[in-house]
This record gives structure tokens, C-alpha cells and sequence, in this order.
């Protein structure tokens, strides 16, 4: 993706590999005219401090433009939460609990303000998906939600915590042909005074 995106650099614009916690601790501070981030804040913490520390990155007449997923509240996510504290697997996994850290959008849109941009639109967004059926759920989150659960759970022990979420998600949700999957994304733009 990096070297596809390469392409495409010159006149201002370059490529750089790099973490999060990276390019906010880098010397970048006020010197971009875009920062940008598509379904990767969502997994940091503490987004009080995460917020002023991307914001600080946007120069004068900058922008900023961010998506996260925000489907904490669906079954899909509830459950897996649920299991990760059922005994059999809170042992294994350590103590390791899969947190929330979106807020609501009213939330950003103050921290929007109070950290000095002149234009925001913030708004919530629900993408449906129309899956073959509603197990189909389970390869839709297996590589984002259900991953730290398979990181660190042994082979046999989280096979049978997906056998688990497979038989609540669908007592709970239906075993529906197709399946509608109502996904919520929160989508922030923001612009600097120039």
C-alpha cells in the first residue's frame, strides 16, 4: 500500500511508514495540511489526550479527517466482551478485556472546538452490510474485533470461544438468509483558521 502510495508523492506530499504513537511524537507539530486516519484511533486509548495530540499535528488552514468504527453497542461486539469475562476464558486471556474507546460524536465535536477548528462536521454513520446469513458476522469481525481474543488465547481455547460466540450470536440475533448488518461509523472533519 506504502509503495503504491509513492506514486503519488511529490509537491508537498511524501510517504512515511510509522506508528500512531510515532507521528505524534515526532517534530511534526502544526506543519500538516491534512491528517488523516481511516479505522485505526479506535484502537488507542485515552482519546482525551489522543484528540489534542492529532489536532496538534494540523497547521493553520489544515484539516483533519478521521472514520472509526463505533459498533460497540451491537450484539456482534457485546458479546464478545461478555465471553472474554466468562471463566473459562478470562483465565486465559489474562486479564485482557476489549475496551471501548470511541465516545459519542457530540463528544468530539466539543473536543473539535475546544482545540480551535473554525469548521467541524461530525456525524455517525450506519453502513449496512447485506452478509449470506448471520454467521457470516464472525468472518466480518474476525479480523478486527475477535483478533486480540485470538492472540491470545491458545488454538483449542479459542475454538471453542468462537463455538461459544457463534451459538450466542445467533440466539441473539437470529439465524437469518441473508443477514442485514447495521455497522456505525463515526466520521470527524475539521478545519483550522489559515
Amino acid at each position: 500500500m506504502l509503495e503504491q502510495a509513492s506514486a503519488f508523492a511529490g509537491e508537498g506530499v511524501r510517504c512515511e511508514e510509522a506508528t500512531i504513537e510515532e507521528t505524534i511524537a515526532s517534530q511534526h507539530a502544526g506543519t500538516f495540511g491534512l491528517v488523516f486516519s481511516n479505522a485505526a484511533l479506535q484502537w488507542l486509548p485515552e482519546h482525551e489526550l489522543l484528540m489534542l495530540a492529532v489536532a496538534e499535528l494540523v497547521g493553520a488552514g489544515g484539516q483533519l479527517a478521521i472514520q472509526m468504527p463505533a459498533n460497540a453497542d451491537h450484539p456482534s461486539h457485546q458479546i464478545a466482551r461478555e465471553l472474554g469475562r466468562d471463566v473459562r476464558f478470562a483465565g486465559p486471556l489474562g486479564g485482557f478485556e476489549r475496551e471501548d474507546t470511541v465516545r459519542a460524536p457530540e463528544w468530539y465535536a466539543a473536543q473539535l472546538h475546544a482545540l480551535g477548528f473554525e469548521a467541524q462536521h461530525v456525524r455517525m454513520q450506519v453502513y449496512g452490510h447485506v452478509l449470506p446469513e448471520t454467521r457470516s458476522v464472525i468472518e466480518w469481525v474476525k479480523g478486527s474485533l475477535l483478533t486480540p481474543y485470538r492472540e491470545r488465547l491458545e488454538t483449542e481455547v479459542y475454538a471453542e470461544f468462537l463455538s461459544e460466540y457463534e451459538q450466542r450470536l445467533v440466539a441473539e440475533l437470529g439465524d437469518r438468509r441473508p443477514f442485514f448488518y447495521p455497522f456505525k461509523r463515526l466520521l470527524l472533519w475539521a478545519r483550522r483558521a489559515g
